[in-house]
């Protein structure tokens, strides 16, 4: 056997049969050209509204991903002091067994239909999304809809997900931007917004079931509600609203407006790099207030817009870098909800010059408010704040966001022309105006790190 090769190593030869047929640069005559189908019109995003209050809103945009998400007026601003917390808990709640399906086979479905689900929540809104190919949507639909309308919350599930609620506080506690913002809101509102996204240290492991199914029962409602999908038909998702997702009717109670009252809170700790967040009452989302303090917040600089790159054309930048010799970075911080807002400065500076780094950024914003602001500085903040609106749409998930953001707050949807416009619309008054109202509104500070050089709010 030692002289038979293997048949990998058996050399091969092959040949071509000769062509009898007309030449090979002729078409073939059997064959005819076939055209390409043409491309599908573009559809514009459907809303629609049902009798019980459930919205609609749908955009065909015939992507072979479908992405659906239900929106839900359910974030930490609808909680009460007896249930503080409830709703860091209801987001990780979202994968524990409901009265259609246990937490393994949730989990176990979507994988195998090659989908995904998420819950992000904010202090207005809880939104459940899942995205899958188009052909599965139906079956991903299923389970979306028992997230959402089917809740359990079995008792013993609950108590197990208090390590991981102790996680994300740890990890939020580990990150001071985040400590400096909830504080901002603390202390800013004397209710609502005050609450913060995460379950307070006396909260953790005191959430029960029921506390759960009754902020589900009061804010689960049809009248709270949105259904938005990517790539679906208007008809599919009206026809899942008005079987699955109507079983608990109503409009909700009324919503407790919030009220802006000011004050400062400080995090004292050993940390040399000092975070200070300092804000008055801004505009209200959607409004025209609102759009001019998104133009005075690129003026002011929200950030390098080249990766690593130095923000040039920030005043904040400009002004602070004239006043010290010290590294520091600040930018404008502008928040908006539906009923206030939120605009100030953030700065992160070394303990011994954060003070003259604070007060150097407050200099900035009052000289905008005397007017030294030129009309190109103007002209290229509203490029900036149309090109990153325009470009945040490229995304399915903030497209999905942008829209149903709109369905839930005002059961429209408003064409993205039309937000260019508003923003074209702003002046330079309106700016000079924005900037005016920062410096005359009372303020709200919130600092975290050694603040022995960092001054109180009354000294500023």
């Amino acid at each position: 056997m030692r002289g038979i090769r293997s048949l990998n190593n058996i050399p091969k030869r092959c040949y071509a049969a000769a062509r009898r047929s007309q030449a090979l640069t002729e078409p073939l005559s059997v064959r005819k050209p076939t055209t390409p189908a043409a491309p599908l019109p573009p559809q514009n995003v459907q809303v629609s509204k049902l009798p019980n209050g459930l919205v609609i809103a749908s955009l065909e945009n015939y992507s072979p991903m479908s992405s659906v998400g239900v929106f839900v007026k359910a974030g930490s601003r609808y909680e009460t002091v007896e249930n503080q917390g409830v709703s860091h808990v209801m987001r990780l709640a979202a994968n524990l067994t409901n009265k259609d399906a246990s937490g393994f086979k949730l989990c176990r479905s979507v994988e195998a239909l090659g989908g995904s689900m998420s819950v992000t929540s904010s202090r207005e809104t809880t939104v459940y999304a899942a995205e899958c190919m188009r052909d599965h949507l139906d079956s991903l639909m299923e389970f979306l809809v028992s997230v959402t309308s089917a809740q359990e919350f079995r008792p013993w599930e609950v108590n197990d997900l208090t390590p991981r609620v102790k996680i994300d506080k740890a990890l939020a506690q580990q990150c001071p931007q985040i400590g400096v913002i909830e504080k901002l809101h603390e202390a800013a509102y004397k209710n609502t917004l005050s609450n913060s996204l995460y379950c307070p240290d006396h909260m953790v492991g005191r959430i029960s079931s029921d506390q759960l199914q009754s902020f589900v029962e009061s804010n689960f409602i049809t009248g709270r509600m949105a259904l938005v999908g990517l790539g679906v038909k208007h008809s599919v998702l009206r026809q899942v609203a008005e079987g699955l997702l109507s079983t608990r009717s109503g409009a909700g109670a009324p919503v407790a407006k919030a009220v802006y009252r000011g004050g400062e809170l400080r995090i004292q700790n050993n940390d040399q790099l000092v975070h200070s967040l300092i804000a008055s009452e801004g505009g209200v989302s959607g409004s025209a207030e609102a759009n001019a303090f998104s133009v005075l917040q690129r003026i002011l600089g929200a950030g390098p817009h080249v990766k690593r790159g130095a923000n040039i054309t920030s005043k904040l930048s400009q002004g602070i870098a004239k006043a010290t010799t010290q590294p520091f970075d600040a930018t404008a911080f502008n928040a908006s909800y539906t009923d206030s807002g939120l605009f100030g400065i953030y700065t992160i500076a070394q303990a011994h010059s954060s003070g003259e780094v604070i007060k150097a950024a407050i200099a900035q914003i009052q000289s905008v408010a005397k007017g030294n602001v030129s009309d190109a500085d103007v002209s290229r903040a509203k490029n900036q704040v149309k090109a990153e609106y325009l470009m945040s749409l490229e995304s399915s998930e903030s497209l999905l966001e942008e829209i149903g953001t709109q369905a839930l707050t005002t059961a429209a949807y408003q064409l993205p022309d039309s937000v260019l416009q508003a923003v074209d619309a702003v002046t330079h008054d309106d700016v000079v105006k924005a900037a005016n109202k920062f410096m005359n509104g009372k303020k709200t500070m919130a600092a975290s790190g050694y603040l022995s050089n960092t001054p109180f709010l009354d000294e500023l």
